[in-house]
C-alpha cells in the first residue's frame, strides 16, 4: 500500500469548498478526494478516493517511459502507448532491408517481439511519501548559494540510496511548488522492453509534421510495448529466459468509446510547465529563447536532411531525431504565436501587481523583498544562459559530447559514490553504457560533421565576449576562420578518432582519467582540454540555483496563500511525475469562423490521401474505408469510426501515450497532441483554445483487427462495450 501524504501546508490549502476549473490543472493523485464534488460533478463515475492511490487501481496501471507515459491494458505486460513514444526504438531496429518504420512491425507470439533501444525502461511506481523535512528540514536560512545547492543534493542521494537498497528500484525525489515540498517516489525500474506491435508510419505518423499539433488530425498515435521481468518476476537485462511481466493492474478496453459531452480523464506523466514563472523568465523566453532556439533547430534540421538522403540508412539513424526536432520547431512556433494572441508579458505582469499588492494588503513585506532578491538572482541566470548558449550547443555532434561524458565518468569515478555527481554514481552505469550503445543506430560520422561544423559556424558569429577561448583554442579557429578551412579542422577529428566504434566507446567507460589525459585521440583531448570551463560553468550554475532554492519555496506560499484567499486551488507545475487531468470530450472555436469538430471520420483519411509521405494511407486501409467496413467500431453519432477526437483537458508534453479513460477508468483512448493554439497553455492556461487531441480506441481496434490482423493482441486485451 502506498504512503500518500501530504506536506501540512498544502493540505491545510486544498478544501472542498473551494471552487475549481475542472478543465485547467494538472493534479497530483493525493489532492484528487479535495475536489472530488467536482469530479462527480463533471462526470466521474468512481469514487475520487479510488483514485488518489499510485499503487491501487486505476492508477498502478499507469506506468512511465521517462519522457513519455503507458498503461498496462494485459496480465501479461503488455503495454500501450503513442507511436511517436515507441518510434525511437522501431528505428533502431530498422535498416534498408527490414525499414519497420515503413513497413510497421508485429509479433504474432509472445516472445517474438523486438527488444526496444539500449536504455528504453518501464517504470511502475510502487511507493510514494513526503520527504520535505528530511530534505530542506535542518538547512538553516543562512545557507545560501552553492552551498544550499550541495546540502539539498546530498539529501536527496541520502535518500535515493537507501531508497534503492533493495534491487530492481530506482527511486528520484522531485519537488513540487518550485521547492516548497519533496516527495520520495520509489518506482520498479523494467528493463526488458520489447515492441510487440507498432503500425506503420503511413498510420502512425499519417499527416507528419504537416498535421502536427493541427486540427483536424487523422493520426493512428498508438503502439504496444511488452515489459519483461526474470522469472523470479524481479527485474532483469534481456534475456531469452526472461518472461513477462504480471502488472497488478491493468486497464480494460473500451470498444464503446465515447460521445460529445462525455467525462473524460487522462492519466500520465507530464514533463514540464511554467504556469508560475516570473515575469523576467516570461520576457527571457519569448523575446529572446524561443527566437533564438528557433534559429538553431531550423538550421540543425536542414543540415542533417542535406548530409543524409532520404530513405538512406544514414537517413534512417536520424529519423527520431528529426522528429523530435520537427515538433520542437513547430511547438516553438505555436508558442510565440499564443503569446501574442493572449498577451502573455501584459498578463503575466497584471498578475505579478495584484499579487504585489495582495502581499502589501496583507503585511507581507518579508515575502515581497524575496520576490525581489528572486527576481534578481533570475537576472544573472539569463544573462548565464545567453552568454554560454552557443557554446553549450557544439556538443550537438555526438562524439564531442560522449568523450565529454566518458572523460566525466573517469573523473567522478575516483570519489565515494555518494559524493559523486548524479548521473555518474553506480545506479547511473548501466544507463551510461547504454547510451553509448544506442549511438550505434543513431549515429552517422558525415551527418555529425556536418552538424558540428554548422553549430560552430553559428557560434563564431557570435560577439567575442560569448565564445570560449579554451574551445577555440583547442580546435585551432577565431572569428576568422573560413568555411573551407573549418571543414579541414574537423575532417581530421572524424579521420583520427576511435570513437565511432561502439567497442572503442565501451573501453572508455572504465578508463581512468590518467588514460584519457595521456590519449591522443581528438575529441578526447578536446573533452579534457574544456573540462576546467565546464566546472566552472556548472560550478557558477550550482551557486545560483542555490540562491533561488533559497527563494523560489517562498514565492510559491506566496503564490498558495493569494490564491486560497481568491477560493482558488493550487496545482503544482508538472515535473514528470504522475498527474490527473479531467473534463469533457468538447471541440472548439479558437478564432473567429474556425470551428473545431470533437471527431475525425475515417473518411477524412482518404480526403487527405496523396499517396506520397506523409499522407499515403496503406492501400488496404483505402479499401476498407471505401467499402465503409466500420465492424462494431461504429460512432453513429458521425456516422463512421471514429479515429482521434478533442478534450479540454490540460496537458503538455510527456503526456504522450496517457491513457485516456472514461467516467469509469476504462481505456478510450491515448493523449497524443495539443492544438496548435493549445501549445502556450505551458506558460497560461486559455480554456477557450486550449484543446487536447487523443486517438479514440475505437480507431485502434478498428486498425488492429482490420488492417493490421494484430488481432492476437486484442484477444489478449479485456475488452468491454
Amino acid at each position: 500500500m502506498s504512503k500518500v501524504s501530504v506536506f501540512c501546508l498544502s493540505a491545510a490549502l486544498i478544501g472542498s469548498a473551494m471552487q475549481v476549473n475542472a478543465k485547467e490543472g494538472m493534479f497530483t493523485p493525493e489532492q484528487l478526494p479535495s475536489i472530488a464534488g467536482d469530479l462527480k460533478e463533471t462526470g466521474l463515475a468512481i469514487p475520487a478516493s479510488s483514485i488518489n492511490d499510485l499503487t491501487a487501481f486505476p492508477m498502478g496501471a499507469i506506468v512511465s517511459l521517462g519522457g513519455c507515459s503507458a498503461s498496462f491494458v494485459s496480465d501479461k505486460g503488455l503495454a500501450v502507448t503513442n507511436h511517436h513514444c515507441a518510434r525511437g526504438s522501431v528505428q533502431y531496429n530498422s535498416t534498408p532491408e527490414n525499414n519497420y518504420l515503413k513497413d510497421g512491425f508485429l509479433a504474432k507470439e509472445i516472445g517474438d517481439e523486438l527488444p526496444a533501444a539500449p536504455g528504453t525502461r518501464m517504470f511502475v511506481t510502487v511507493d510514494f511519501s513526503d520527504v520535505t523535512d528530511k530534505v530542506v528540514g535542518d538547512i538553516s536560512e543562512d545557507i545560501q548559494g552553492r552551498e544550499r545547492y550541495d546540502l539539498i543534493e546530498a539529501n536527496r542521494k541520502a535518500l535515493i540510496a537507501e531508497c534503492e537498497s533493495e534491487a530492481g528500484f530506482r527511486c528520484s525525489v522531485p519537488s513540487f511548488f518550485q521547492g516548497l515540498e519533496y516527495k520520495l517516489i520509489k518506482q520498479m525500474e523494467i528493463r526488458d522492453v520489447r515492441i510487440a506491435y507498432a503500425p506503420a508510419d503511413s498510420i502512425g505518423k499519417y499527416g507528419g509534421d504537416v498535421d502536427n499539433w493541427m486540427w483536424p488530425r487523422h493520426t493512428g498515435d498508438f503502439s504496444f510495448y511488452r515489459a519483461y521481468v526474470g522469472k523470479d518476476g524481479k527485474p532483469a537485462d534481456f534475456s531469452e529466459d526472461n518472461v513477462p511481466f504480471k502488472p497488478d493492474h491493468f486497464l480494460k478496453v473500451s470498444a464503446a468509446g465515447l460521445e460529445d459531452g462525455d467525462f473524460v480523464m487522462a492519466a500520465g506523466y507530464p514533463g514540464s510547465t511554467n504556469r508560475y514563472a516570473r515575469l523576467s523568465q516570461v520576457s527571457y523566453t519569448f523575446d529572446w529563447l524561443y527566437p533564438t532556439y528557433l534559429e538553431l533547430v531550423d538550421a540543425w534540421i536542414k543540415t542533417i536532411e542535406s548530409a543524409s538522403e532520404e530513405g538512406s540508412d544514414a537517413r534512417i539513424k536520424y529519423e527520431s531525431l528529426l522528429a523530435g526536432l520537427n515538433n520542437f520547431h513547430k511547438n516553438t512556433l505555436g508558442q510565440l504565436s499564443g503569446a501574442k494572441r493572449v498577451g502573455l508579458v501584459p498578463r503575466r505582469a497584471e498578475r505579478e501587481e495584484q499579487l504585489a499588492a495582495w502581499l502589501d494588503k496583507n503585511g507581507k513585506s518579508e515575502m515581497k523583498q524575496a520576490l525581489a532578491d528572486l527576481d534578481a538572482v533570475s537576472a544573472e541566470q539569463m544573462q548565464m544562459n545567453k552568454q554560454n548558449f552557443w557554446y553549450n550547443n557544439l556538443s550537438r555532434a555526438q562524439l564531442l559530447s560522449s568523450a565529454q561524458t566518458l572523460y566525466r565518468n573517469a573523473i567522478e569515478r575516483e570519489k565515494p559514490d555518494a559524493e559523486r555527481e548524479s548521473g555518474y554514481q553506480e545506479r547511473d552505469q548501466i544507463r551510461l553504457k547504454e547510451s553509448v550503445e544506442r549511438i550505434e543506430r543513431r549515429f552517422d560520422p558525415v551527418v555529425d560533421q556536418a552538424v558540428w561544423q554548422k553549430m560552430i559556424s553559428m557560434y563564431l558569429e557570435q560577439p567575442e565576449e560569448n565564445r570560449v577561448a579554451a574551445f577555440d583554442k583547442a580546435v585551432g579557429i577565431d572569428g576568422n576562420t573560413d568555411s573551407k578551412t573549418l571543414q579541414k579542422k574537423l575532417k581530421a577529428f572524424y579521420d583520427n578518432t576511435s570513437l565511432t566504434s561502439t567497442e572503442e566507446r565501451l573501453k572508455w567507460l572504465t578508463a581512468s582519467r590518467a588514460d584519457f589525459e595521456n590519449s591522443n585521440d581528438p575529441f578526447i583531448k578536446l573533452a579534457v582540454a574544456l573540462f576546467d570551463t565546464e566546472m566552472a560553468i556548472e560550478d557558477k550554475s550550482k551557486t545560483l540555483s542555490g540562491k533561488s532554492a533559497a527563494l523560489r519555496p517562498k514565492y510559491m506560499s506566496a503564490i498558495i496563500e493569494w490564491q486560497k484567499s481568491l477560493g482558488s486551488l493550487a496545482y503544482p507545475d508538472a515535473n514528470s511525475t504522475l498527474r490527473v487531468t479531467y473534463g469533457n470530450v468538447m471541440g472548439g472555436s479558437p478564432k473567429d469562423g474556425l470551428i473545431y469538430e470533437p471527431f475525425t471520420r475515417l473518411e477524412g483519411i482518404t480526403e487527405k490521401d496523396t499517396g506520397e509521405t506523409p499522407f499515403d494511407s496503406p492501400k488496404k486501409q483505402l479499401e476498407l474505408i471505401e467499402d465503409k467496413k466500420y465492424g462494431p467500431y461504429k460512432l453513429e453519432a458521425i456516422n463512421s469510426v471514429p479515429v482521434n477526437f478533442l478534450t479540454d483537458l490540460d496537458s503538455t508534453g510527456g503526456n504522450s501515450g496517457s491513457a485516456t479513460l472514461n467516467a469509469k477508468a476504462e481505456l478510450i483512448g491515448l493523449l497524443f497532441d495539443g492544438t496548435f493554439e493549445s501549445v502556450n497553455s505551458d506558460w497560461d492556461f486559455d480554456p477557450k483554445t486550449t484543446r487536447t487531441i487523443h486517438v479514440d480506441s475505437r480507431y485502434m481496434l478498428w486498425v488492429m483487427e482490420y488492417v493490421d490482423g494484430a488481432t492476437n493482441l486484442i484477444e489478449e486485451m479485456t475488452i468491454v462495450k
